[in-house]
Order: structure tokens, then sequence, then C-alpha cells
């Protein structure tokens, strides 16, 4: 059925369980998997002489790493050999939800998974909710894996 799965990682227990329930539906559907992770390299404040925006980048691109490097380790201990990309923010306009389903339209991915905390009411308008922001905007199935 599914040929191409794209889950987004971001280090989380939820999006660890997404990475699961991905692989999972990989090895039974005998589909590629591509592992991704989205960092926001643009300064929020542009002109501040004290920040070194550059040492920022760098450590976001490093943990970024870190986490496709984990997840992908995590792939191949359950025998999936996955395909893994570090996706980045470049413009101020960009949103992390808008980058996952645009990287998952290029691939392209034929399922989309996502872990989802779940959050409702005040804290879901002052987080927002990067699921949700996919959900709503991706041309494919998403497929939702909710938190504990």
């Amino acid at each position: 059925m599914y040929q191409r799965i794209l889950v987004a990682v971001d280090g989380s227990n939820t999006s660890e369980r997404a990475l699961h329930e991905a692989i999972r539906l990989a090895k039974e559907q005998r589909a590629a998997l591509r592992i991704v992770h989205t960092i926001d390299v643009v300064p929020l404040i542009m002109d501040v002489d004290f920040v070194d925006f550059a040492a920022i980048q760098r450590a976001l691109r490093q943990t970024g790493q870190q986490v496709i490097d984990r997840a992908a380790k995590t792939a191949k201990a359950a025998g999936i050999e996955a395909e893994t990309r570090l996706v980045e923010i470049d413009t101020p306009i960009q949103r992390i939800a808008q980058r996952i389903v645009e990287e998952a339209k290029t691939w392209p991915a034929d399922l989309l998974v996502i872990g989802t905390h779940g959050r409702r009411g005040l804290d879901h308008l002052l987080l927002g909710s990067v699921a949700e922001g996919v959900a709503r905007s991706a041309p494919m199935p998403v497929l939702l894996i909710r938190g504990q």
C-alpha cells in the first residue's frame, strides 16, 4: 500500500513513538523510509553584536544531526536502512510544518508520520502544533501518533 514513508522526528518521546510506528509500517509494507528533522537557522534578531549567530547555527545543526543519527540507528536496529535528511528553515516566513510537507512532496512520500502531543486549549493556542499544520497542508495521508 505505501512504498515511501517519511517520518518527522524532533528527539521527543512522542516523535520516538512516531518513529517506531513508521519503522513497523515500513517493514510491513516493504517501504522505503526517510527520517527528517527540521531546524530553524534564521536569527530572530539580526542586529545584535553580542550574539554569535554562527555558533548558534552550528549548535542547532549538530544537535539536529544527533537526533537524525539516533533515529537512523533505531531503524537499523529494527532491520530498516532509512534515508535521513536534516531540513533547514532559511527564511523568516517559513514554518516547520510547511518545510516537513515540502520535504514529503519533494521526496515524494506516500505517507507522512508525525507525533502529536495532543495539546488543547491555552497550551495549543500558545505553543501551536506542528502536527496540526502538517495534517492540514499535506497532500498525502498523514498518520498522527499521540504521545502517552
